[in-house]
């Protein structure tokens, strides 16, 4: 492992806003820049805010201190005093390894071991794809723990090779560290791009140059279940990327699978990903716009017997919902009139903006003024390694319907 520097911090007396204070005492992990009400010096990154409350000036939380966000602290612990050292770090890290024990168990070889607040580590998530670990940094506070937690997050890996990821945002800031993104911390890289299995499905990930950390884990369930509808169908693979769904569902022995992305890069590594696996079907491909692609495809009443809508996130910010409920209408409409009878339309959403609940009801308020014959056959959210530990921190949801 390359050698970490150590470079002191400091730590920082701060009292918050009774609301604030109430809702870090029922574990909310944020703590905003305007939340805070006195604190005794100035901090930086790296430095640990440690929280009284108001009434007993007893110790209340500790957290990361972020100048860079106005999500001003990241909390660690709250409501009972630690010491936050390389023991802490091996609890916390030990304590995520062992909620994705049952997804181990499959032959699945690639898994979230760290998803950031979810599992107390805030703005941290670390990603193994067989025997390469991901560590990707959403803030830069992480550079001065790296030493403490790294050697924990190996070992609980097993992994030969460790590399680091950098946000856009911590790329831009100046560290004394002089860390990069992509760079090897641990072992060495023969080829960026790893081979891994989901479900006993083969994928690959540039862990060097990919998106994230190079693939989407999240939807890893839902794959499998549309693999496993797939048999002998004809699949539409809407925003497919890098074929996720495309290559379960050829697995599963679909008779025709077409992948639709305005990527063309990413729809060749769609393909290349199906070719790591033996399947007997026909794989097209469509490069565009999905909303014009499906339009065009709707216009020559071109239909599948199965559908999947898994758009990006299209609300980053409040601003944006309204504009993303619009967009997620606009696919439920388009997806239904490509569906055959008795086929299957399967929608997900991303947005965190979005509740699930807004979600299934927007979905299902479509299928209703669109006249469909329908039933429900199943929701979903997150898997197993993407917990769920605060109500921002929940995300993915996904609809299976059944048409008549």
């Amino acid at each position: 492992m390359i050698k970490l520097p150590e470079i002191s911090t400091n730590k920082i007396a701060i009292k918050l806003k009774p609301s604030a204070e109430t809702l870090v005492k029922k574990g909310h992990p944020w703590v905003f820049d305007n939340s805070i009400v006195k604190q005794n010096k100035e901090g930086k990154s790296g430095d640990l805010a440690i929280i009284f409350d108001n009434r007993r000036n007893k110790f209340l939380a500790c957290g990361f201190y972020d100048p860079n966000s106005p999500i001003r602290i990241k909390i660690l612990q709250a409501n009972k005093p630690a010491n936050i050292n390389a023991a802490w770090f091996a609890d916390k890290v030990q304590e995520a390894y062992n909620k994705r024990i049952p997804l181990l168990q499959t032959d699945t070889n690639s898994y979230r071991l760290i998803y950031g607040e979810n599992d107390n580590l805030p703005s941290l998530v670390a990603d193994v794809y067989d025997n390469v670990l991901v560590v990707k940094l959403y803030a830069s506070y992480w550079f001065y723990y790296l030493k403490d937690i790294l050697p924990e997050l190996i070992k609980t890996s097993k992994a030969t090779t460790t590399v680091l990821r950098l946000s856009r945002n911590v790329q831009k800031e100046k560290n004394a560290f002089e860390f990069t993104d992509g760079q090897i911390l641990d072992g060495e890289l023969a080829n960026e791009v790893i081979i891994f299995k989901e479900h006993g499905v083969n994928f690959s990930a540039n862990v060097i140059h990919g998106h994230k950390t190079g693939y989407f884990l999240d939807h890893r369930n839902n794959r499998k279940k549309v693999g496993e509808l797939s048999k002998n169908k004809t699949v539409l693979d809407v925003f497919s990327y890098a074929g996720g769904f495309s290559v379960h569902a050829l697995v599963g022995g679909a008779k025709e699978v077409t992948s639709l992305d305005i990527s063309a890069p990413a729809l060749e590594i769609a393909k290349s990903n199906a070719k790591l696996n033996p399947y007997t079907g026909t794989h097209k491909i469509i490069v565009g716009d999905a909303f014009d692609e499906l339009s065009k495809l709707a216009r020559v009443n071109t239909k599948f017997d199965i559908v999947v809508i898994d758009p990006p996130s299209f609300a980053k910010s409040a601003a944006e919902v309204d504009k993303a409920m619009a967009s997620y209408k606009k696919l439920t409409q388009l997806g239904l009139q490509l569906v055959k009878r008795k086929g299957k339309l399967v929608l997900a959403s991303c947005s965190s903006r979005v509740t699930a609940e807004i979600f299934f009801d927007l979905v299902e308020e479509t299928l209703h003024k669109n006249n469909a014959n329908y039933s429900i056959l199943q929701k979903t959210l997150h898997d197993i390694d993407h917990p769920i530990g605060f109500k921002e921190g929940a995300y993915l949801k996904c609809v299976y319907v059944q048409i008549h």
